[in-house]
């Protein structure tokens, strides 16, 4: 039990890499997790759609679940897949032919053509992926060798979109040179920004309420800093509109949590949009879920711990905008630095670390021994750190005295960054200290993937709420 324990909290180590655009770097560690236990691995896929972000780990799983020999692991490789877009479909159909000699089982064919045909059943639906995502719709019409209905062949391969269709109003709206004639056709057509900012000749107040209409939240979020140069955000009904729709951004799918803090800080809008914007950022994580316990964030800022302070900073803003309860944050090397931020931004973090510099000797001891005399009491401590521990007080000594002081037991959770040392772990088992180590080798996206592994007691709870959670299954089956 012990054994395969290990093995799962260990998967779930792995998960926080964060290689975009690079599935091969992937492969090799979803092989493994795969081998070691299959079962723990198609649940854990399962949970990765809805609760994580990184995009390179939903597609190697949904490869792996229709390559499976299993026949339910296939069947919820299959009923994942649909909820994909089409550009991630034709990544996940690429990866399987690169990876796997060729290999596409039928499974995989199967899959695609209900994902295709579920499309063509929609002529909306259908025009918006091929307007959005052309080559890869045709690249998986012909590599799969499905044939696509009238309609799509028209679109996409014959070049001879339908008038009544998206492309089809496209093509017609590049040919109108009166541009308030234009606005009126995109706004009819509902062309999805990301064409229709090409295809206008002159981006009038009325060709940016159309496209703020047509945006998906995720595109709102990622060209607000492009609409509030155009000035969108000096337009009252457009900039409430934006706000408007910047609300149903946070319950909306496939919008990046952290994507949305740092285009508040990055797009220079006012304080009700940046409002708006970290609001949806903190719906989208406590949506992953909410963490209840009092915490202490412990950040290294020892000689070479530049990336232990980056991480701190970002985990800091994720953490403060979504707690319940006390967050007490400092940094350390052989002196503790208690850190205090006026808000929740990331922003307002960089702005609280802007004197931390990395520097001088580690003892993680020293912040938990300030937070004694402080009276600080919590029930986790997340320390981010190498962990090469060289001068008193050290953690697990000031921790056995934080626990006699206050009658409390908190866990402990090591984020490890850099040249991990197992010195602290060492030291912690010595004294019977539990605690979960995540080895955080990624960029700052995937900080709030941290969320779901904080919110929990331990890792070891959260395996347990993965084993329990079914596998989709196809209908008709």
């Amino acid at each position: 039990m012990t054994t395969e324990r290990d093995i799962r909290t260990a998967i779930l180590d792995s998960l926080l890499t964060t290689p975009h655009r690079g599935l091969e770097k992937v492969a090799g560690v979803h092989s493994e997790m795969l081998s070691q236990d299959p079962e723990f691995y198609a649940k854990l896929a399962v949970w990765y759609q809805k609760n994580q972000t990184i995009r390179d780990h939903k597609e190697v799983f949904i490869a792996n679940l229709l390559l499976s020999d299993d026949k339910e692991f296939r069947s919820a490789g299959f009923v994942l897949l649909q909820e994909f877009p089409p550009y991630e479909v034709a990544r996940i159909i690429l990866f399987m032919k690169e990876h796997f000699n060729g290999k596409m089982p039928r499974s995989a064919r199967t899959a695609v053509t209900t994902y295709l045909r579920n499309r063509e059943a929609d002529d909306s639906w259908f025009d918006n992926c091929a307007v959005q995502a052309r080559k890869d719709m045709k690249f998986l019409y012909a590599y799969l060798h499905i044939k696509p209905s009238a309609r799509a062949a028209q679109i996409l391969f014959a070049n001879d979109p339908p008038a009544d269709s998206v492309p089809g109003k496209l093509r017609a709206i590049s040919k109108i040179s009166d541009p308030a004639e234009q606005a009126k056709a995109v706004i009819e057509a509902k062309i999805p920004y990301r064409i229709a900012i090409g295809a206008v000749s002159s981006v009038t107040p009325a060709v940016l309420v159309a496209l703020v209409n047509a945006m998906s939240p995720q595109e709102l979020i990622n060209n607000i800093g492009a609409l509030k140069k155009r000035g969108a955000m000096e337009m009252p009904e457009l900039k409430e509109l934006i706000n408007d729709k910047m609300k149903k951004a946070k319950s909306a799918k496939r919008v990046s949590a952290t994507k949305a803090k740092i285009a508040a800080d990055a797009a220079g809008v006012d304080d009700e949009t940046r409002k708006a914007l970290e609001d949806v950022g903190n719906e989208q994580i406590r949506s992953r879920g909410q963490i209840t316990r009092p915490t202490a964030i412990l950040v290294d800022k020892s000689g070479s711990m530049s990336q232990a302070i980056e991480v701190g900073k970002h985990l800091a803003a994720v953490v403060s905008g979504v707690t319940t309860s006390d967050i007490f944050v400092y940094a350390f090397n052989d002196a503790p630095q208690e850190i205090t931020s006026k808000g929740h931004d990331l922003s307002d973090w960089e702005h609280a670390f802007r004197n931390v510099r990395s520097h001088g000797s580690t003892s993680i001891g020293s912040p938990v021994q300030a937070m004694i005399r402080k009276k600080q009491v919590v029930e986790q401590f997340v320390v981010i750190t190498d962990a090469g521990e060289n001068c008193t007080p050290y953690f697990a000594t000031a921790y056995v005295a934080y626990c006699k002081e206050f009658n409390v037991k908190p866990s402990v959770v090591i984020i490890a960054v850099g040249r991990y040392s197992t010195q602290l772990e060492s030291q912690l088992r010595q004294n019977d200290i539990e605690f979960d180590v995540h080895k955080f080798i990624g960029d700052y996206y995937s900080v709030e993937n941290l969320v779901p592994m904080l919110a929990q007691k331990s890792k070891f709870d959260l395996v347990l709420e993965i084993m329990e959670i079914e596998l989709p299954k196809r209908e008709n089956m």
